[in-house]
Formats: C-alpha cells, structure tokens, sequence
C-alpha cells in the first residue's frame, strides 16, 4: 500500500518532473541509451517502482532482456560497447556521488563521446533517474502494473 497515493501528490510536482522528461526527450540523447541509464540507477537505488517501468520501457525502446539481466554486471560482459560503459561508469560515479570521489578519468572517458552540452542533459537525466526513484520509494508506489504507453 502506498504511503502517498497519486492523488494526493500535488499536480505540480508531477508538472515539473514531467518537464524535464519531456526536455530531455527533444535531446540529441538516444532513448534507449536513456532507458539503460535509468534501469541501472534504479538498480543501485534499489527502486522497485522504477525498475518495473523502465525494465519494460527499455524492452519497448529495442533492449534486449540479456543486457538487462546483466547490466548490474556491467564491467563483466562484452555486451556493452566503449560508449555505453562510459555512459554506465559516469551514471554511476554521478549516482553514488555522496559515497565516492567522482575523478576525471570518468568524466574525460564519457567527454570522447559526448558533446558538453550533451554530457549536462546526461547529467540532467541521471539527476532526474535519481530524483525519481527517491519519490517513488518515499512514497511507496507498488511495482508490477506499469504499462508502456506508445
């Protein structure tokens, strides 16, 4: 049972949220490559909620359920080019800020194949990812029953 249920969150907060998805979907960034980014945060912040939504919005952008099975394994598995293991590593790194040291090396990795302003609408997701996952888990929405909206 949720602590909060979605009619008593305030419009607005959905509002602004929304915004910026909808910001981040008018970027040069790719959608599934956004799906994998939010699957893996929502692992490490162990988000029920999200992982259900973004595991099937990731199947319906073209990901396949091996590299979801193994993206927590990440670094163990060929299955993922350069460019994705740069984008994971900075996720991460971005995620787990308050815990670890976010070094150049990560941020110089993900910049041969991103643009600045590319790399601060990446950041701006994750961000989002992160913001997300910490509302639905103080609020206690119940996983399972997201469906993909085409």
């Amino acid at each position: 049972m949720p602590r909060i249920s979605y009619q008593d969150i305030p419009e607005e907060l959905f509002n602004v949220m929304r915004a910026i998805g909808d910001y981040l979907s008018k970027t040069s960034l790719d959608h599934q490559l956004l799906e994998l980014v939010k699957y893996r945060v929502s692992q490490i912040n162990a988000c029920a909620y999200c992982l259900d939504m973004h595991y099937k919005e990731a199947i319906h952008a073209g990901e396949t359920e091996l590299r979801l099975h193994l993206l927590a394994a990440w670094r163990e598995t060929d299955l993922f080019n350069d460019k994705e293991k740069a984008v994971l590593a900075f996720s991460e790194a971005l995620t787990l800020v308050a815990q670890q040291h976010m070094n150049d090396t990560v941020y110089d990795t993900l910049s041969t194949y991103f643009s600045s302003s590319e790399i601060a609408n990446l950041s701006l997701a994750i961000v989002e990812i992160n913001s997300w996952n910490r509302l639905m888990k103080a609020f206690k929405f119940e996983a399972g029953h997201y469906q993909v909206h085409s």
